[in-house]
């Protein structure tokens, strides 16, 4: 008798941890012939709800991380990739890849995750100034960290996509709640694992998967949400992200120009995108006068 392949169901990562989807919902993800390949969970407004509250709880902490510090959890991370380069090749020739286009795309979401790591303890130098002021004081803006940002992710991209948006959000002392690609989730949730095995806090990145027609309104209403990044094309779905983040005055970002492989895919910028400026005043004490009572 033929046996029978026992298909991996890929779960959601949600605080660290990885759990099956609230509404017990699945789907069978099928290869170009037709043949199942996987389970995936159809993550529903409840699993979405839980994600936010798991990144505002890790938010705190990973904004007060030390800059350096998440530069060398961001390479950890990739060194982990590196190390699991042939599972996320495989994963994706399963989707469909060629092996050349495959290879290619892993090597480039690694070096990605390396370029932004780099950028950790840096942006701040980039973005920062001391203001000229006509007063006694100094005036100083810094970027500080938006908050819990939700993404869209690209739909066309299994792992390349997820990596470009992710990497810029923790970055810059940010948490995210992602859902990932519905037709190529596979590399998604193998990179939960990695995130799950570097010194990464629980909850910094929690990713979802299912389909964005249900989903994207409630990434777009949730008001403990600060910030939304949607990677797709659907005009209608853009305009009623723009129309709902006004709900709370959340940033909307709208990522579908720039193909994944170009120079512009990757920025500084792109961490610049989800800070807030904070702007301090602090008097200069006049010496001169303290001098003349002596």
């Amino acid at each position: 008798m033929a046996r029978l392949e026992v298909l991996k169901t890929y779960k959601i990562f949600i605080g660290g941890q990885f759990p099956r989807t609230e509404s017990g919902r699945y789907y069978p993800l099928k290869n170009k012939k037709g043949e199942v390949i996987a389970n995936i969970c159809l993550s529903s407004r409840k699993d979405f709800r839980n994600a936010v509250v798991a990144a505002r709880g890790a938010s705190g902490g990973w904004a007060g991380r030390a800059a350096f510090n998440r530069a060398q959890i961001l390479y950890r991370i990739a060194e982990i990739m590196e190390g699991r380069k042939e599972q996320f090749i495989s994963e994706l020739l399963l989707q469909g890849a060629t092996i050349k286009s495959a290879t290619e795309e892993v090597e480039l979401s690694i070096d990605r995750m390396v370029y932004y790591a780099g950028w950790c303890d840096k942006y701040q130098a980039l973005y920062s100034s001391v203001n000229p002021v006509a007063s006694s004081h100094f005036n100083f803006s810094v970027p500080e960290p938006t908050g819990v940002v939700a993404v869209i992710a690209e739909e066309e991209s299994s792992l390349l996509g997820l990596v470009s948006t992710i990497a810029p959000v923790i970055a810059g002392g940010n948490t995210c709640v992602v859902l990932a690609s519905e037709s190529k989730p596979l590399c998604a949730v193998t990179f939960s694992e990695v995130l799950n095995t570097s010194d990464l806090p629980g909850g910094v990145v929690n990713i979802i998967t299912g389909n964005s027609a249900e989903l994207h309104s409630h990434f777009s209403t949730h008001m403990d949400v600060n910030a939304i990044i949607y990677c797709r094309k659907d005009k209608s779905e853009i305009k009623t992200i723009k129309e709902n983040a006004s709900l709370n005055v959340k940033r909307a970002f709208i990522y579908n120009k720039e193909t994944l492989t170009s120079e512009k895919a990757q920025s500084p910028y792109l961490i610049f995108d989800l800070q807030e400026i904070k702007t301090t005043w602090h008097p200069i004490e006049n010496i001169g006068s303290s001098k003349a009572g002596y």
